[in-house]
C-alpha cells in the first residue's frame, strides 16, 4: 500500500501537479528536496549513482546530509530536512510514533561486520557475534567503537548488550568519527570495529584489515526512507519526498540499488518489492 501511495505521488510530481504555483512557474523553479542520511549511503557512492535519473526525471535536485543515524533524525525533528534515509528500526518507531514523521518505507538493507587484524589476537574469527565481542572484550584487545549514536554505534551497543558485556576500559576507543574515518581509526591501532559490509567493501584496499565474523543474524542491517510529517512541518516538501520514496521502491529504482555494486559484489539488496 506505501508503494501504491508512494507511485501515486510520484506521478504527480513528474506531471507538475501538487504545486502550489501556476504550472509555467513550478516547471520553471528549481524544486530542491533535503534528505539526511546515513553515511554509509553517501560514502559507498549509492546515492551518486541513484538519484541524478530522479532528479533529470522529475527536476527535483536532491541535497544529501550525510550524517549518522542519530544526527540525520535530529536534523529532520529540527525542520532543517525533508526526508530521512537511515538504518535503525528502533529509532526510526519512536522518531514516527513521536510525529516528527510518517510514511517510514523499507528500501533495503545488507549487513553488519566485523572487521579487524589478519592476525587476529582475540581469535575471534569465524565465531557467531556474541562469542567474538567476548573473545575481543576478555583479551582487552583495541576495538574502535564509533560512539556517536549513530544507527552503526546503536547496533553495536545492542550487540555487547546481548552478550552480557558492558565495553569499557583502555582497550575500548570511541572515535566519535564517521564509519569510514572510524575504520580509517581501527586500521592506524590494528584494533577490531564494527561496520556495515558496503563501507567496508569501498574501503578495503586502503586498510590492512579483514573481515573475520559475519553472517550472524543480528547483524542484518535494514534501511529505510521517512518524509516528515507535513502537519507538523507545512514547509517541508512533502510532495518531493514523496516522489523520492516512489522512485526508490519503484522497479527501477529496486533495479539501480541492486545492481550497485563494487568488484561484482552487491552492496545493497533491495527490500520494497517483497515484505519486510
Amino acid at each position: 500500500m506505501r508503494t501504491v501511495i508512494a507511485g501515486f505521488v510520484l506521478s504527480m510530481v513528474f506531471f507538475g501537479v501538487g504545486c502550489r504555483e501556476s504550472a509555467e512557474t513550478c516547471l520553471c523553479r528549481e524544486r530542491i528536496l533535503k534528505v539526511s542520511s546515513t553515511t554509509s549511503v553517501d560514502n559507498t557512492g549509492l546515492l551518486k549513482a541513484i538519484l541524478p535519473p530522479f532528479e533529470k526525471r522529475t527536476g527535483i535536485k536532491v541535497q544529501v546530509l550525510a550524517v549518522g543515524t542519530g544526527q540525520a533524525l535530529k536534523l529532520a525533528e529540527m525542520g532543517d530536512v525533508d526526508a530521512v534515509f537511515v538504518h535503525d528500526r528502533i529509532a526510526e518507531a519512536a522518531f514516527v510514533e513521536s510525529g516528527y514523521g510518517i510514511h517510514r518505507t523499507p528500501v533495503m538493507h545488507n549487513d553488519f561486520v566485523i572487521v579487524g587484524p589478519p592476525d587476529d589476537p582475540a581469535g575471534a574469527k569465524g565465531d557467531e557475534v556474541a562469542g567474538a565481542l567476548k573473545k575481543i572484550a576478555d583479551g582487552k584487545s583495541i576495538f574502535v567503537s564509533r560512539g556517536d549514536e549513530s544507527g552503526t554505534h546503536k547496533a553495536e551497543l545492542r550487540l555487547w548488550k546481548a552478550a552480557g558485556i558492558e565495553p569499557e576500559g583502555g582497550w575500548y576507543l570511541e572515535s566519535g568519527r564517521g564509519q569510514r574515518l572510524n575504520l580509517n581509526m581501527a586500521d592506524e591501532k590494528q584494533g577490531y570495529c564494527f561496520i556495515d559490509r558496503a563501507t567496508f567493501l569501498t574501503a578495503e584496499d586502503r586498510v590492512d584489515l579483514e573481515i573475520l565474523v559475519e553472517g550472524d543474524r543480528r547483524l542484518h542491517n535494514p534501511y529505510s526512507i521517512i518524509p516528515v510529517n507535513p502537519a507538523r512541518y507545512p514547509e517541508a516538501a512533502f510532495v518531493e519526498a514523496m516522489a523520492l520514496v516512489g522512485f526508490l521502491t519503484s522497479a527501477e529504482g529496486q533495479k539501480r540499488i541492486g545492481e550497485f555494486k563494487v568488484k561484482d559484489k552487491i552492496l545493497f539488496h533491495p527490500d520494497a518489492l517483497s515484505p519486510e
